[in-house]
């Protein structure tokens, strides 16, 4: 066999493939036409996020085989694999929701197994739909060897008589048409149109948030996270990470070199001056747990109130994915972020160099750009489009996408509910009126499990004219396409006691996104009465995955990671 010029940049597959007494192993790689040239040189996976569940991830497979012409061409042995994808949009409003969340720590754990099994010296990490970007983040910063993400990019706009339109439009459109304001006609031409192709849901919603953070967090190269699926951009990308991933071999970078406490600041600006998911929230929170960096809820509203929120996309804007790439996609945003002094440019990233050399060198098009992205002095709104709220209904805090709504207080009686399905139900049969705060509980990490996305009951509210009329508060989460006076991230959770699970309709709730406060209009003495007479409810699953799931799940407020019992 021939010798590695660097012994390091194979330090791990050696373990495995090295020396006489690994010939069986060399056999099974010879057998799919290694030779022992391959086998010398760094052996390095592709992780691919990617199944047929829908066009999210759709084109991944035919990227991986790109990425692999990059990690040749800069002298590495590419080895694709799949991991496990949830199709949001799909599962969205049954059960199959509750799988959600926990297909994040399923990706992570993917990506650790195959990694670690057959001793890959690296990665290059593919991904789409909402959990993958962060489970493929978490699973770099667990393993902490060299690796990179490639975001997979967004659909194109779809069309419904001459007007851009989203995915999120149709899910608004169910609660119109159950209140007779479209016909079915209408609501048919908008499933047939909303999503004209390959790629994940076209405004700042969960996916793409995750997308540009891959970037704000220095694992990804710049300006790889905004160019369209159907983008030749996208292929160059692909080219480019394969070098990218071996030139980080070369040099011994990894993940945990660039997770910094500074990079998720950086990270958690660049969240709030876009008005991004609150998903992110809780994977940012995982990311930082995986990267052995001490980070909380805390931290987001201390960066949300110093940070101008610059961006308009929907769901709270006017503009997708495929527009913010025209004007200079995440370099833009972090550019004027740096210029005004609101990011740290000395952070290391996956280029080799800091974040400030990235954006000096970066190309950006010389078009008009302050319909989307404006200066830090003028700004759409002067602080940051996600507020953590706390107070007697919240202990530990719960989340508000301020940039989703036009009110930011609100004072109204409880109507609740223990599942989706019941407040999904009650929406459409016009149960829910004006003033109204629905509390859907028993939804959160444990209670679940899985903490669902509640997206079909908020669409269903906006849809019927209520956006800014009804709140909503859950201990479950919301889909980053979600618009309107929702709060989610309850904690603690009802499964566990938390305030939410005490309670009961006609209670006056007060959510107050200006002072950080979710408030129950009721006395010490009358909660303590209710917790008292409180019982648990028994869990919803005693087997299989969720069970396992609910068994090891942290509070929201911990970014909802699983925490291993001894």
């Amino acid at each position: 066999m021939s010798e590695m010029t660097n012994p390091d940049k194979k330090k791990r597959s050696n373990l495995v493939y090295g020396g006489y007494e690994k010939a069986p192993n060399r056999a099974f790689l010879k057998a799919m036409g290694l030779t022992d040239e391959d086998i010398s040189k760094p052996i390095v996976g592709i992780a691919v996020a990617w199944n047929e569940a829908g066009p999210c991830n759709i084109h991944l497979l035919g990227l991986g085989n790109v990425v692999k012409e990059g990690i040749r061409e800069a002298g590495g042995t590419p080895r694709l694999f799949t991991t496990p994808v949830v199709i949001d949009g799909i599962a969205m409003g049954s059960e199959g929701m509750k799988y959600s969340l926990v297909s994040r720590e399923i990706v992570a754990n993917t990506v650790e197994l195959v990694v670690n099994a057959h001793g890959y010296d690296g990665f290059v990490a593919l991904a789409g739909c909402d959990k993958t970007p962060p489970g493929m983040m978490m699973a770099m910063a667990r393993l902490n060897i060299p690796s990179i993400i490639l975001y997979g990019g967004s659909t194109l706009p779809g069309n419904f008589k001459g007007k851009p339109i989203t995915i999120q439009d149709v899910y608004e459109a169910v609660g119109a048409y159950s209140k007779g304001k479209i016909t079915a006609e209408d609501l048919r031409i908008m499933e047939d149109n909303a999503i004209p192709g390959p790629g994940t849901c076209g405004g700042l919603y969960t996916a793409n948030t995750m997308g540009i953070l891959t970037e704000a967090l220095g694992l990804a190269l710049p300006g790889s996270a905004s160019p369209p699926a159907v983008d030749a951009m996208r292929t160059r990308y692909a080219i480019e990470t394969g070098k990218a991933l071996m030139n980080l071999i070369e040099i011994g970078l990894k993940p945990r070199d660039i997770l910094t406490f500074e990079a998720f600041e950086n990270a958690i600006t660049v969240l709030m001056a876009t008005g991004g998911s609150t998903n992110a929230v809780l994977h940012l929170l995982a990311i930082a747990y995986e990267a052995g960096v001490k980070l909380t809820l805390d931290d987001f509203d201390r960066i949300s109130l110093r940070t101008p929120e610059i961006v308009n996309m929907k769901p709270g804007g006017e503009y997708v994915m495929a527009d913010l790439h025209k004007v200079g996609g995440a370099p833009l945003i972090m550019k004027k972020l740096l210029d005004a002094g609101l990011l740290h440019g000395d952070v290391i990233t996956v280029t080799g160099k800091t974040l400030k050399q990235n954006l000096e060198e970066y190309k950006f098009p010389n078009v008009p750009h302050e319909h989307i992205v404006r200066d830090v002095k003028n700004p759409f709104y002067p602080t940051g489009g996600i507020r953590i709220l706390k107070g007697n209904l919240a202990e530990e805090g719960a989340v508000m996408k301020v940039s989703a709504s036009k009110v930011r207080y609100h004072r109204g009686p409880a109507k609740v509910f223990d599942s989706e399905e019941e407040a999904f139900r009650a929406v459409l049969d016009g149960k829910i009126v004006e003033n109204d705060v629905v509390v859907i509980r028993y939804e959160g990490p444990k209670g679940g499990p899985g903490m669902r996305e509640m997206l079909a009951v908020t669409s269903a509210i906006v849809g019927q004219g209520l956006g800014e009329k009804v709140a909503l508060i859950t201990d479950g989460r919301f889909s980053g396409a979600t618009r309107g006076i929702m709060v989610g991230h309850v904690a603690p959770e009802a499964a566990v006691g938390g305030t939410i699970a005490l309670l009961k309709d006609g209670d006056i709730i007060v959510i107050d996104a200006d002072h950080g406060k979710l408030e129950v209009e009721l006395s010490q003495e009358e909660l303590k009465k209710r917790r008292e007479e409180w019982k648990p409810k028994p869990p919803r699953y005693t087997r299989g995955l969720l069970a396992q799931y609910s068994q090891l799940v942290s509070s929201s407020s911990m970014g909802a990671v699983l925490l291993t019992k001894y």
